[in-house]
Order: C-alpha cells, then structure tokens, then sequence
C-alpha cells in the first residue's frame, strides 16, 4: 500500500509492488503528457529494492524546455496532481497526488533534460541499487531521521542532503561524470 500523511515521517520496509505502482502510473502518465515529455522515471527510495522508504512514488519527468511544463501542468490537474509550484534546484516542478486531502501518493518532480537534477535522480537510484554498503548506509541514516524527525518532513529531507550530495560528488570523481 502506498501513502502517507502530509508532513509524517514513516518509514516501512521496500515493497516488490511499489515498481507496478509506478510502471501503472507511467503508462497513464505517457498516454496523457507523453507527447510533451522526453522521458518519466521512477526515483527516490521506492525505485531501489531492498530500502526502506517512505511509501510514496517519487516520478523524475525529463522535459526538452521548461515552455512545455504548463501544458502538463494541465494534463497533470486533471489526472489529480497539485501543483505544488517550482523549488528550482531543490525538486523542479514539484506535483503531488494524494489519495485523500492529507494522504499523499506520488510525488512528480519535472525538470529539464539537461538540468543536473535530472542526472542526479538516476545517478542515485542507480547507485544505491548496485552498492550495498552505500544502500545500508542510507537506509540507516533514514532510519536515525525518522526517529529525529517524525512528525518534520522538512529536517529529515534536510537531514538526508549532505550524504546525497556526497555520494554524488564521490560518483564524478570516479567517473568523471559518466552516467552507466
């Protein structure tokens, strides 16, 4: 099951489903805004097996042009997302769906192309897919926040930034910044 009350921290151990929730999110999300999207992801904690995360789907949307986002901000209305404006370099454009007015479901997160976010969201994922100590690492401080932070979305976010970033730093320096 997914959702999650607005501002709640909690933390539950990764579901095989969460991966079909989002590819059925994707394919409503390709029939609706499709044509002016280059891409539709799925990102944050619920797209790596074997973490714990909040049981949300978080969805990165690669556009060409920030002049298509207000054409999928309408198609995104309809299909019942909130447009929860633009955070620039800390989320893009930022829309959520809730299942009931404090229960979110997905958090979508569009960004140009060539916007480092957009490499980020994957570098990431793919990272901590395919590294188990950095996957045991971030599922331990997650947990730490949770306690910390349980009922302040915002300082457990906050708390997460400086391993992200540093894990991302290490990434180009090893590889320069080639994305596998």
């Amino acid at each position: 099951m997914i959702g999650l009350e607005k501002g709640v921290v909690r933390l539950v151990p990764h579901h095989l489903s969460w991966h079909d929730v989002f590819e059925q999110e994707r394919r409503v999300l390709q029939e609706h805004i499709g044509g002016q999207v280059l891409d539709i992801q799925h990102v944050g904690s619920t797209a790596v097996p074997g973490l714990g995360a909040k049981p949300i789907i978080d969805i990165a949307v690669a556009v060409a042009s920030p002049a298509v986002i207000p054409a999928c901000r309408q198609q995104l209305s309809h299909l019942g997302y909130s447009d929860r404006g633009d955070a620039g370099t800390e989320g893009g454009c930022l829309f959520v769906k809730v299942r009931s007015p404090e229960v979110r479901t997905h958090h979508l997160h569009i960004v140009t192309v060539d916007d480092p976010q957009w490499c980020n969201y994957l570098r990431f994922r793919d990272i901590l897919t395919t590294d188990d100590t950095l996957r045991t690492r971030y599922g331990d401080l997650k947990k730490t926040l949770q306690v910390r932070f349980a009922r302040d979305r915002n300082a457990y976010t906050d708390g997460k930034n400086d391993f992200i970033r540093g894990v991302l730093a290490a990434y180009e320096t090893v590889t320069g910044g080639q994305h596998a």
